[in-house]
């Protein structure tokens, strides 16, 4: 078992909605703090003051709370980006808010971000990605690729099957979180100074030069 900071004195029964709750931001903490791996349904249920079996009352195992939390992760990040319609993507500007919106997900919501994109593999050579985190996941880039297509549809950017585009680009703002996340002690720029010149880069690979004739 993991020692658990702040772990929290046995409570009383009931509550369930509420009880559900203070498991998955346990679990949540713990993930982040001490890798999945590390945790046990034992550590969570410590955390929260309730017995194991309590917590299994509410969920079967750990990678049942992982999923859970993964698809809220997705879920949240897919909330975020929807915000801004497709029909807005009508030019660089609206390109760099949207792409803004997945970044800021990533450094406002570390321990979210992780859980969806930054899980560490099962110990097992049958490894397989939960079904429930593949759907999440996929309708969540969904999202992003509908947005990035309305921008190809209006000849606004250079050569490219929008699907390809757009996993090009998810992939570049993915680098730039989990590198953020992952090695806070590199002695990077300033985080704002960065953030533009990288989104800037990533605009002039996409849209057309100025200048050149719109595709018809």
């Amino acid at each position: 078992m993991i020692p658990v900071e702040g772990r929290s004195t046995r409570k009383p029964r009931g509550r369930g909605p509420e009880r559900r709750e203070e498991i998955l931001n346990a679990a949540l903490r713990l993930f982040s703090q001490s890798g999945v791996m590390a945790v046990s349904t034992r550590d969570i249920a410590g955390a929260v003051g309730i017995s194991q079996p309590a917590l299994y009352a509410h969920f079967r195992n750990r990678d049942d709370l992982l999923t859970e939390l993964s698809e809220r992760a997705f879920g949240e990040l897919e909330r975020r980006m929807s915000a801004l319609s497709a029909d807005a993507m009508t030019d660089r500007a609206a390109f760099l808010r949207f792409c803004r919106i997945y970044i800021d997900f990533g450094l406002e919501q570390p321990d979210a971000y992780r859980m969806a994109f930054m899980l560490e593999k099962r110990r097992s050579r049958f490894e397989t990605l939960d079904p429930r985190i593949l759907a999440a996941g996929l309708k969540t880039f969904q999202c992003f690729e509908e947005r990035l297509a309305r921008l190809v549809s209006r000849s606004l950017t250079r050569p490219g099957e929008a699907r390809l585009l757009a996993q090009t680009l998810w992939a570049g703002l993915h680098g730039l979180v989990s590198l953020w996340l992952a090695r806070r002690e590199f002695p990077w720029a300033d985080r704002e100074t960065l953030i533009t010149r990288y989104l800037d880069m990533l605009a002039d690979g996409l849209f057309q030069p100025e200048g050149v004739t719109p595709r018809r």
